[in-house]
């Protein structure tokens, strides 16, 4: 994967992901919400359904971002939706066992903001089905909305409209998140991360500190622990370099 181009516009960085989408009518209406913020990238991950941007519910919905319709990339895996993605926080109402860290959508929407070198990706479920756990373990965050806990669920292009406003604000006002170290280097992108934790894997099975028949929780700890930073690619790359001599020293029978 190429380096993300670097771009200080937090409009031009960002991107909103709906994963099988099971309505057209939420389609048109969530690409309605981020065009109304200023933001025009817009990815769906196997919609349920043929021809889901030229559905005539979509097209209706959308009300004059059809623009942002047609515009938008239908892809076949979360993967394909992430590239050129540095950073990819999940939206869910439903908090997870080994979920990333939660933040909200202001958290959120002042880091990526702040940050001219992240190019994010917004992920949003199935409208019954939310996320699934595998999708949520490969993201940095995993944002939820504050709303009334005895009814806080939200449409999809409600809780897209929610965090492409919040991010419109920031983007707008130049708020960035505190930053606890004065030097960073490249934001790591998600392949880069993907292709970390598998290294990784490979060398915990190798000196049997993972049982591959009996993996238990090891990787999602694993990865809730590392996305609690934001690795950058030298950090990945040393990361690399230590597996990379535990296979070879238990290839070598050391």
């Amino acid at each position: 994967m190429n380096t993300p181009e670097i771009n200080t516009s937090v409009f031009k960085r960002l991107r909103f992901v709906l994963v099988e989408t099971s309505r057209a009518g939420n389609i048109g209406a969530a690409a309605r919400a981020i065009k109304t913020m200023g933001f025009t990238d817009l990815v769906l991950v196997n919609p349920r359904f043929p021809d889901a941007l030229q559905d005539p519910e979509a097209v209706a919905f959308a009300s004059g971002a059809q623009d942002v319709l047609e515009g938008a990339r239908i892809v076949g895996s979360i993967g394909q939706a992430l590239e050129g993605c540095n950073f990819a926080a999940a939206v869910s109402a439903r908090l997870r066992e080994f979920s990333p860290p939660v933040w909200t959508p202001r958290a959120f929407a002042g880091h990526v903001a702040g940050q001219g070198d992240l190019s994010a990706a917004l992920i949003f479920g199935n409208e019954r089905f939310g996320l699934p756990n595998q999708i949520v373990e490969q993201c940095n965050v995993l944002i939820n909305i504050p709303a009334n806990p005895d009814y806080s669920s939200l449409n999809l292009a409600q809780a897209a409209q929610v965090l492409a406003y919040e991010c419109r604000v920031a983007g707008d006002t130049g708020v960035a998140a505190p930053s606890a170290i004065g030097f960073h280097g490249d934001s790591a992108s998600l392949d880069q991360v993907e292709g970390m934790y598998a290294h990784l894997e490979q060398a915990l099975v190798a000196i049997g500190f993972l049982d591959a028949d009996n993996p238990k929780k090891l990787m999602p700890r694993l990865k809730r622990l590392f996305s609690r930073t934001q690795l950058e690619t030298e950090e990945v790359n040393i990361l690399r370099g230590i597996a990379r001599h535990i296979l070879k020293a238990r290839a070598d029978g050391r």
